[in-house]
């Protein structure tokens, strides 16, 4: 089958040289314009319905928007694992699918069951829930920070204006703000004089809501000509909001501006960002699947430089987390390693063939790599680390059968034949060896693409090039290389029959005179031939044995190696009833402490509540992340090594635990120990978690260890007597919303300005000074009877704080996690 097909390329010399320079410059075109991205796009089995209620506690998560919903998903077809966290103000559930799921019958299917779901939970959710896919390629793979001495509407500002025209990219997907705050107009009333002036709080509430509306009064037909009457009172601007009328009694008209002030803000921040200790508002920009990283960065880099000219000056802008960086250096190393190869194997065979098969051998190299990659572009994949991986893997493999027709065709000519019948006949008997060898080869990787779960889904890429490239080496090796060796391979080669191996070997009696590797070779070979028995036995000993003392003596096994990180994350850990301000100057301390430090070149800090969005390895009592982006590896001391610097630095900062943990690398794991406690009788959870705990902390091998137990702290719950609240013709909601101008603000209405994009929050709220716990126990309701303290029917009781919630299949679980020191066999210690 093999040897028509050759006997068809050497009649056709042109058409196949042909052939060959079109495939080299297809594949130079494909190596170009290929796809580039870090990580694979790969179907992660995961997805994760999101719900938000602003101060509702984990307890209330749980029976309010957890279960409903986990009662609605966990029939789904195909959910291998059902898990769910809440925590203060929302809750997430996850999905995991078994492997191989189809992503769209799977939304679909979450949807369905998220919209069954809607009427068994709260009408006063702050949004309708989410169902969100988990997807590598959805990461940012640039983060544009903007920093410096500015107000911080200037740096919002600044950063919605460039936020829209980033997302104006063609090959990005979008571009979110973190670090900034929602705007808000607060009405700050004085309750004194709300008393004075007897305004109910009810009245208010129903006034904003009808006050601010456009109304479409209908249309006039009047004979001569028809017209659309409507009568406006949308809120434009907070002048309107304080001209509002409240009460009118005989003359005299109560508005807004008498009992209260107005304040165009911010909604109370929940965290701060900052880089190099300066505050901050970030970008995430993220690309659209399967375009290319390096112009994205690039047209994004261009698009920031151009707008950098119509800023205030002040204003820094650091990119941080570039992900192009990575996949030039590794292009880089691609090429150069391929040149390295052509030009060490052309070296190495112009000493031992000549320079006319060295050059067959070289040209041999590009021509198959090439050709690889035009298949790969071919397939609709991209380069991404596996890819690269694969590519630099199978330079070294792809020479082996060309080298091996070369040879033998070079000594057929030395045996007296024409070289076009040398080449072929080289080709022909050597195609069934070279394509089993080819085929042994790949069959060594073939496994890799039945590879279950996300892991498999990763690594399938590496195979997939392999084959792509090692096949192409194949049908160089037996089709281009005997055509162009019939017509640029020599007439003629001189060959030493002392130095023949054939000769050497067919005469037993040359093999003692012979000298150099071949000798030596031929000689261990003479000896081990006479005792097959004896090697055969070694060899079976070597094998176990091999597999014995690496299990004794061996490091374990890790999915990724070890090697120095980009980036690293610094944790703060704290427990209490710490305010976001609190949260924030602990950090600043640790901050203080490492800014200094060498070989880091950016600090991003964020202080305060962490986004646990689908994210459950984030620990309960984390007040604070500093992410740190290292100098390059041999500008610097090593990773480990500048994380325990870190460590030494905070050690002695009361009231926190800081904890330092280089990037993953590959799909995310978490920590290295990760233990899930379950039971039927909950009140056994918290003494077998503290028996883990300890064990884990009593060998020194085990670091950065934490569990999710609830933290202490407390949390105030208001005890209404309804019988006595219903003299007095109150209910709950109306208590609560006077509660609320106390915490966060009450909302009335909101407004959308000239220019903005989004709603405007209007809150009323009680001045600073006056939200306190105290204030709690002194607020008073306008009723028919007059003002009435709610203490009359309200009593604040403190109770445990619960913390987060975790569920795993329904059933609350806690959970062990720990790290282990570098250099520690992890299965030996598990």
């Amino acid at each position: 089958m093999i040897a028509p097909i050759i006997d068809a390329a050497l009649a056709r010399s042109r058409t196949v040289l042909s052939l060959m320079i079109f495939l080299l410059i297809a594949g130079l075109y494909a190596y170009a314009n290929i796809p580039k991205e870090s990580s694979p796009d790969i179907n992660i089995p995961i997805l994760y319905v999101s719900m938000s209620l602003e101060g509702i506690s984990p307890d209330d998560v749980e029976r309010l928007l957890l279960r409903p919903m986990e009662q609605e998903l966990s029939s789904i077809e195909g959910i291998k694992k059902l898990k769910s966290t809440g925590y203060t103000g929302g809750g997430f559930v996850i999905l995991e699918f078994q492997a191989g799921f189809d992503k769209d019958s799977a939304m679909d299917d979450v949807q369905k069951g998220v919209d069954r779901a809607k009427s068994k939970l709260p009408d006063t959710l702050d949004r309708d829930p989410e169902v969100t896919e988990v997807n590598f390629s959805l990461f940012p793979v640039l983060v544009v920070t903007l920093s410096g001495k500015v107000p911080e509407r200037t740096l919002v500002t600044i950063a919605q204006d460039l936020q829209e025209k980033i997302e104006g990219i063609g090959t990005v997907l979008e571009a979110n703000i973190s670090g900034d705050r929602e705007e808000l107009v607060e009405i700050i009333v004085d309750p004194v004089l709300l008393e004075s002036y007897g305004l109910r709080g009810s009245d208010i509430l129903q006034f904003f809501a009808r006050s601010n509306r456009l109304v479409a009064a209908g249309d006039l037909d009047t004979g001569v000509g028809r017209f659309a009457v409507k009568v406006p009172g949308l809120f434009e601007d907070a002048n309107d909001i304080m001209e509002m009328p409240l009460r009118t009694q005989g003359d005299s008209v109560i508005k807004v501006r008498d009992v209260a002030e107005i304040r165009q803000t911010f909604k109370d921040p929940n965290n701060f960002a900052r880089v190099n200790g300066e505050r901050a508002v970030a970008l995430n920009v993220v690309k659209r699947t399967g375009e290319n990283i390096i112009e994205t960065i690039e047209a994004v880099r261009a698009l920031v430089e151009a707008e950098q000219g119509f800023w205030p000056e002040g204003i820094d802008v650091i990119y941080t987390l570039d992900q192009s960086d990575d996949i030039r250096q590794r292009l880089a190393d691609l090429q150069n390693n391929m040149i390295s190869a052509v030009l060490l194997v052309m070296i190495v065979l112009i000493g031992a063939m000549g320079l006319s098969a060295a050059g067959l051998v070289g040209i041999a190299i590009p021509s198959a790599f090439l050709s690889g990659v035009l298949i790969i572009f071919m397939m609709g994949l991209t380069v991404n680390v596996v890819v690269l991986f694969g590519l630099i893997l199978s330079v070294g493999m792809l020479v082996d059968g060309t080298i091996v027709v070369t040879e033998l065709a070079d000594r057929n000519i030395s045996e007296g034949m024409d070289k076009k019948e040398a080449y072929a006949s080289a080709a022909k008997t050597m195609a069934w060896p070279i394509t089993a060898s080819t085929a042994t080869t790949l069959a060594a990787f073939a496994p890799l693409l039945f590879w279950p779960g996300i892991v498999g889904q990763f690594m399938q890429y590496m195979p997939l090039t392999l084959i792509a490239v090692l096949g192409s080496s194949l049908v160089v090796a037996l089709v281009f290389v005997p055509v162009m060796g019939s017509i640029f391979g020599k007439k003629t080669v001189q060959t030493n029959k002392k130095d023949n191996l054939l000769s050497a070997a067919q005469n037993a009696d040359d093999v003692k005179n012979l000298k150099g590797p071949v000798a030596f070779y031929i000689k261990i070979l003479s000896a081990a031939l006479k005792i097959p028995g004896i090697i055969l036995i070694f060899t079976v000993m070597l094998l176990i044995g091999v597999q014995i003392m690496y299990g004794k003596f061996g490091r374990g096994v890790e999915f990724f190696p070890n090697i120095e990180p980009k980036a690293a994350s610094v944790l703060i850990h704290a427990r209490g009833n710490l305010s976001v301000y609190e949260q924030d100057k602990l950090v600043k301390e640790v901050e203080a402490r490492i800014l200094d430090m060498k070989g880091i070149k950016v600090f991003y800090t964020e202080a305060g509540k962490q986004n646990q969005q689908g994210n459950d390895d984030i620990a309960a009592d984390v007040i604070g992340k500093i992410t740190i982006e290292f100098q390059d590896w041999d500008k610097r001391k090593s990773a480990q090594e500048i994380l325990q610097d870190i460590r030494d630095k905070t050690i002695d900062i009361a009231g926190i635990r800081v904890e330092a943990q280089v990037q993953e690398e590959g799909p995310p794991s978490g920590k290295a120990v990760q233990i899930e406690i379950a039971s039927r009788f909950p009140e056994t959870l918290d003494p077998t978690v503290q028996i883990i705990m300890d064990a884990l902390n009593s060998d020194s091998d085990f670091i950065d260890v934490e569990d999710s137990r609830p933290l202490p702290g407390i949390e105030w719950e208001m005890e209404v007597d309804r019988a006595q609240a219903s003299k007095f013709g109150i209910d709950i909601s109306l208590i609560g919303d006077y509660i609320r101008m106390v915490t966060n603000g009450l909302k009335v209405t909101d407004y959308r300005p000239d220019g903005a994009d989004d709603d405007v929050d209007i809150v009323i709220r009680h001045s600073k000074d006056q939200r306190t716990l105290d204030q709690l126990d002194r607020v008073r309701i306008e009723t028919n009877q007059g003002s009435v303290p709610i203490s009359n029917f309200v009593e604040r009781v403190p109770k445990q704080a619960v913390g987060t919630i975790n569920r795993v299949d329904q059933n609350r679980v806690f959970t062990v996690k720990a790290n282990v020191k570098d250099g520690i066999n992890i299965n030996s210690k598990v």
